[in-house]
């Protein structure tokens, strides 16, 4: 299929949102699926794993592939727990287009806002679907202003309701002018065209001429036929919102109930005339893997392949590497080249994916998003290319994590199996990690929180059929330093026959940027210091003390590590002497600058009835939440602020009791902060 009658979109929404029933009821009106697929009942399509399927809620991203009116729609379905934010984060790196779903009763919600985010942050053009129409308090004019405050963006309704909650019957198309209902007995299949109802014609009017006027503002030529108040006509209209779309100065808005088989037909007919090929958004520069020049890549397949590596996955199959391809083309049985890891790889097959399910294909050329088996050595965020013409893409970056926990092996026949499981799961998950406390021996895992290390647990049981002992999970806290420090440490001991020597000088400077960034080494010396063979040692060193943290165990984040000085003597010095010296110098400036514990602090949201809203701030203030915004006026009562991480663990249970099981809410990272000083006293003594 020609590429400019591709679109690479993806689905992302806050949990609950409706965002996999909107990608049901899209594989159903294509064809690519014959009955319904229903969250509730179990059955989605794209939620295939077992977990998704019992708890209701996506926890993987899932590709397919479908066609309507002549388009080729390659859709990924990504999680809207904040605990799997990841999934988007990889998937938006390699879409064109996206679709934000938002809930028409509780419009933007808190992980509507980190997904909007990371769409902008990869420059992604939307559409906006205001879903949920048919539900008690729907409102989606109060969702359609939230997007212009709350995410900044520019929203500009194409159709009006036909009725709301369960009065709702369809919408009427500003551009066409018509109403669309649609059939309940064919679920949606047929859908009617008809006259504007007559008590809705003045509001019709009104709102084209609202639309009128936001895209005439984005597109040049429109504005001039608006001014001088010319026809116009709905495929000069569609243009328009097409290059005001993919510009990104506009998101259109559609409305429906995916749940009730209403507006996903018109949603997929925004789509193909709205989002982008892969011929209008621009491809990624590629750094020259020699040289460090850019490389520009055009979406050609006679052009050398560039692919990105977005997503690995072992099941019982074996393992996936899932790609998108931006130049050249992929085949079948020949070879490929790393360039991050500098391997050579054999691409065994190749599939198109629908969910779990695989399609083999010989070759996939530019826009396609596709999943090979036979790569042993590529990872997230890897290039493959070929070897005569090594190119990098940006890669991707990931939160960091905020909980923790400790495990082992049952026995020591355990101990091989848990090691490679994890080593694979922490391949396939950017997000998670696995580190050895030298201090304690302990092997400790990271997530993005407790639903992210229970999946972990989940998957190492079933999948992996490993036998292991998880420790409680606990707050993943790090560590930085007060003020800048010196140290110098000269190591010179008799090992047998030799003497070991080594002698290095660090500055220990924190960075006072905000945010949250690992420990950076900098090596300010030259090859007269320290001979260069001794450079790598020092630097392997520091970083693995960095990333254990001595004694405490938290990772050293926010500083740079900067070697300045040693000496060097010939016969004597010894990688070992050097490591040694380093490592205790790093050890010794950490206590003379000051340990300064820091945790992690979550945004939260509170959605609850207006009744329990003072028990609830009571409870949260006592939690050391503080709390940014708040509207009792609401229904239910919106609550919004930031709280330490280590004060919400297992509050669910407790809002449930406070609210009387009505009330619910969601938590996001935000920031490491310090921690109050009583508090870490109990955590350095």
């Amino acid at each position: 299929m020609k590429l400019d009658r591709v679109r690479n979109m993806g689905i992302m929404a806050h949990i609950d949102a409706g965002k996999t029933t909107v990608t049901e009821r899209i594989l159903f009106y294509t064809g690519k699926e014959h009955r319904l697929g229903e969250v509730h009942e179990g059955t989605a399509t794209m939620d295939w794993m077992e977990e998704e399927q019992q708890r209701g809620i996506t926890i993987t991203s899932a590709a397919t592939t479908c066609e309507w009116s002549g388009y080729r729609i390659n859709l990924i379905d990504t999680p809207g727990h904040v605990d799997f934010t990841a999934e988007v984060e990889r998937s938006l790196r390699v879409l064109d287009g996206a679709v934000a779903v938002f809930c028409g009763v509780a419009g933007v919600e808190a992980q509507s806002e980190t997904v909007w985010q990371q769409a902008d942050r990869y420059r992604v053009p939307r559409i906006a679907f205001v879903n949920k129409l048919d539900r008690v308090g729907a409102d989606p004019g109060k969702a359609i202003e939230q997007i212009r405050r709350k995410l900044g963006g520019n929203p500009v309704p194409l159709q009006i309701p036909i009725g709301l909650e369960k009065d709702f019957e369809g919408v009427i198309d500003l551009i066409t002018m018509k109403a669309h209902r649609y059939d309940e007995e064919s679920q949606g299949r047929e859908v009617t065209i008809e006259d504007i109802p007559a008590e809705l014609r003045d509001d019709a009017e009104l709102a084209r001429g609202e639309m009128l006027g936001k895209v005439s503002e984005s597109v040049d030529f429109l504005l001039e036929k608006f001014l001088e108040d010319q026809p116009i006509e709905p495929e000069e209209l569609t243009r328009a919102l097409h290059e005001a779309t993919v510009s990104r100065k506009i998101v259109p808005v559609l409305l429906g109930s995916a749940l009730r088989n209403k507006g996903v037909q018109d949603l997929l007919d925004a789509i193909c005339a709205y989002l982008p090929s892969p011929l209008e958004v621009p491809v990624p520069d590629a750094e020259h893997l020699h040289t460090g020049k850019q490389v520009k890549i055009e979406p050609d397949a006679k052009a050398n392949l560039a692919a990105l590596a977005f997503k690995t996955f072992k099941d019982t199959h074996g393992e996936l590497t899932y790609l998108r391809i931006y130049s050249g083309e992929l085949e079948a049985g020949k070879q490929v080249f790393n360039s991050r890891r500098q391997k050579v790889e054999r691409v065994q097959q190749i599939f198109r994916m629908h969910a779990n399910q695989r399609e083999s294909i010989p070759k996939a050329g530019p826009g396609e998003i596709v999943a090979v088996v036979g790569l042993k050595h590529t990872y997230t965020g890897d290039t493959l290319c070929p070897k005569a013409h090594p190119v990098l893409l940006e890669s991707m970056s990931f939160p960091a994590t905020v909980i923790s926990a400790a495990i082992e092996p049952r026995s020591m026949a355990d101990k091989d199996a848990l090691v490679e499981a994890l080593r694979q799961v922490e391949k396939d998950d950017p997000t998670f990690q696995v580190h050895l406390n030298e201090e304690t021996g302990q092997t400790l895992i990271a997530g993005m929180g407790e639903l992210h290390l229970e999946i972990v647990r989940h998957r190492l049981e079933k999948d992996f059929r490993v036998k292991f002992n998880m420790g409680k999970p606990r707050v993943a806290y790090r560590q930085t330093i007060g003020q800048r420090t010196r140290r110098e440490k000269r190591i010179e001991k008799q090992l047998g026959n030799r003497m070991h020597f080594g002698h290095v000088v660090l500055e220990v400077v924190p960075r006072v940027d905000g945010g949250m960034h690992p420990a950076e080494i900098e090596m300010e010396i030259d090859k007269d210091t320290l001979p260069r063979a001794l450079w790598l040692p020092i630097e392997q060193s520091l970083q693995a003390s960095a990333k254990g943290g001595f004694s405490l165990g938290y990772p050293i984040i926010n500083v740079a590590i900067r070697v300045v000085g040693g000496s060097y003597v010939e016969g004597e010095s010894s990688d070992w002497a050097y490591e040694a010296a380093a490592i205790q110098a790093l050890e010794e400036a950490l206590e003379k600058g000051g340990v300064v514990i820091l945790e992690p602090i979550m945004g939260f949201e509170v959605r609850t009835p207006s009744e329990y809203i003072s028990g609830i701030v009571a409870d949260l203030h006592s939690r050391r939440a503080k709390i940014d915004e708040m509207d009792p006026n609401a229904e239910p009562a919106i609550i919004r602020g930031s709280v330490p991480l280590s004060e919400v663990f297992g509050y669910s249970t407790t809002i449930r009791s406070l609210s009387q099981g009505r009330a619910n809410f969601s938590l996001e990272p935000r920031e490491y902060a310090p921690v109050p000083l009583d508090r870490s006293k109990e955590l350095l003594f």
